[in-house]
């Protein structure tokens, strides 16, 4: 079993940064492709970004390429998304996701076998 804490998110104006953290409990975490995905009220989730469990592949959605990115510390049992150049359109509650250890990347969250509670991010214009 594996659980997922979110942290780093609160208010930020447009153009400005945050750092949202992950940390995983369980053995398996460096075997795990990790994954960031948001959601609107309204709305579905969202891929945002994640990150291969060995070879460290990234995939992003095309409207956070360039301005966020995704990484892992498998000492720390922790990935990360540094979020800049923050845009009002980025206000979410921002998941965590992990898949079972071993298995690809993907950007499908039902794929996606464990969930952090979320963290809100709010982007002020």
């Amino acid at each position: 079993q594996v659980q997922l804490v979110e942290s780093g998110g609160g208010l930020v104006q447009a153009g400005g940064s945050l750092r949202l953290s992950c940390l995983a409990s369980g053995r398996t975490f460096s075997r795990s492709a990790m994954g960031w995905f948001r959601q609107t009220p309204g709305l579905e989730r969202e891929f945002v970004a994640a990150i291969s469990w060995s070879v460290p592949i990234t995939y992003y959605r095309d409207s956070v390429k360039g301005r966020f990115t995704i990484s892992r510390d498998n000492a720390k049992n922790t990935v990360y998304l540094q979020m800049n150049s923050l845009k009002p359109e980025d206000t979410a509650v921002y998941y965590c996701a992990a898949k079972s250890a071993g298995m690809g990347l993907t950007t499908t969250q039902s794929t996606y076998n464990y969930w952090g509670q979320g963290t809100q991010v709010t982007v002020s214009s």
